[in-house]
């Protein structure tokens, strides 16, 4: 009987491809503050961490149904972005001019603070060498 019941609900959870993505719309453009996180730099054969400066940006144009969006630094677009969307939270995927990636999650707004949790990834080289950076804050929509 519990076999049944589950098999039900996956089956009902599948027939319903907007129940997978049933989290709270973000707005359609956002401004991010990233106050606290890390940068690692590999040198010498082993990973060097160090805080990182204060990371803000703005993701503009947001459109789910297309999963796109746009970077914007000081005012204009510096790049698309494309969207993964995920059960209560949206994944902004930049892939830079050289390879490199930019992540950037994110998740619901929070009730408490009305702000979305967010949390952005760098990963990329320089001279040759990795370097990466893991960055925590939120975003809030911008009139």
């Amino acid at each position: 009987m519990l076999n049944c019941r589950i098999g039900t609900l996956i089956v009902a959870l599948l027939a319903s491809p907007a129940a997978a993505f049933a989290q709270e719309n973000i707005p359609g453009h956002v401004t991010c503050d990233f106050d606290n996180g890390y940068a690692w730099t590999y040198e010498a054969g082993k990973y060097q961490a160090a805080p990182p400066k204060d990371l803000t940006f703005e993701i503009g144009s947001i459109d789910l149904e297309s999963q796109s969006a746009s970077l914007i630094l000081d005012g204009r677009t510096a790049a698309n972005l494309k969207i993964v969307r995920a059960i209560n939270a949206n994944h902004f995927l930049e892939v830079v001019n050289e390879g490199f990636l930019n992540l950037t999650t994110i998740y619901d707004r929070d009730p408490a603070t009305g702000k979305f949790p967010a949390v952005h990834s760098r990963h990329f080289g320089l001279f040759g060498q990795p370097v990466f950076a893991q960055y925590a804050g939120s975003c809030v929509a911008k009139p």
